[in-house]
């Protein structure tokens, strides 16, 4: 007959299970073994901590967005004590974009959980993630920080570069805000908001129908400050149909990020075509 797993083996189970939900992000079963009346101390505001199960369950998807731009939430040390009804673990996580852990590659995430038994089964009542504080003085111009962060922006272009080959919509619009305002290369004047953008791609892939198509910037030039950063340079698409003759066109492209909850989200974007003064006809066939 199978021996019951005890509380410690129950626990650990729970948290390896939370945490591979997380790194999905599956958001069920992240919140699947919370109690209601959770209390999480977390990395960002509000500083007074988030109460509720509700309020829990928002707090995630700025971060699975972040986490989409290739980042890891990986347990690395997991301790557990536990009495017959209360119980706690602390744990180290790696958690950063590769960037990040190239920076600071001894950096981890700090998490301690409380847990109590209800009903029969163990719950989390009490989450507290912290990173350790950085000592400014060891780099007072931020040129470290600066430089994860261009390089964060540049492996976000290239997962946008890697969607296209692949036709995968979700993961061209995994890092661009709900509130985006774009100017793109045909009417209207702007596309307002994350929906519109996403008809405008589906749209490009759509029209590439069965043939190949990709997206680069050769010259992508970055620049961050704090938690905005500006991109900019010139597009190459180039489509293959699948019974035709390869079509390549060249377009000036700026793109404006804003960091918002560690995500970088693309919050403006500005595309164009030169114009013929004579004709005042776009000019796609341009090469630099």
């Amino acid at each position: 007959m199978p021996t019951m797993p005890t509380n410690e083996e129950q626990i650990r189970t729970l948290i390896e299970r939370w945490a591979g939900a997380v790194h999905r992000g599956d958001l069920a079963t992240v919140l699947a073994d919370h109690d209601e009346d959770i209390v999480m101390f977390d990395v960002p505001p509000p500083y007074d901590g988030v109460r509720g199960l509700d309020a829990y369950r928002q707090t995630w998807p700025p971060f699975f967005r972040w986490q989409a731009q290739g980042a890891s939430f990986e347990i690395e040390e997991l301790k557990i004590t536990a009495g017959d009804d209360v119980a706690f673990a602390y744990a180290l996580l790696r958690c950063g974009t590769p960037a990040d852990l190239a920076a600071a590659p001894d950096n981890r995430l700090r998490l301690t959980l409380g847990l109590r038994k209800r009903a029969g089964r163990w719950v989390v009542t009490h989450e507290h993630h912290s990173f350790p504080s950085v000592d400014s003085t060891a780099d007072p111009a931020g040129t470290g920080d600066a430089a994860a962060a261009e390089q964060e922006v540049r492996q976000l272009h290239e997962r946008w570069f890697a969607g296209t080959v692949a036709k995968d919509l979700d993961a061209l619009m995994a890092a661009i805000a709900d509130d985006v305002v774009s100017y793109e290369h045909e009417q209207p004047l702007r596309y307002v908001g994350v929906q519109a953008v996403r008809a405008v791609c589906a749209a490009g892939l759509d029209a590439a129908g069965d043939g190949a198509v990709s997206w680069e910037v050769p010259d992508l030039t970055i620049r961050v400050d704090g938690d905005l950063a500006v991109a900019w340079g010139l597009n190459r698409v180039h489509v293959r149909p699948a019974d035709g003759p390869a079509v390549e066109s060249w377009s000036r492209g700026t793109r404006v990020f804003a960091r918002r909850d560690g995500a970088w989200l693309m919050v403006h974007q500005h595309l164009s075509y030169p114009y013929d003064p004579a004709s005042g006809a776009a000019r796609t066939d341009l090469h630099p």
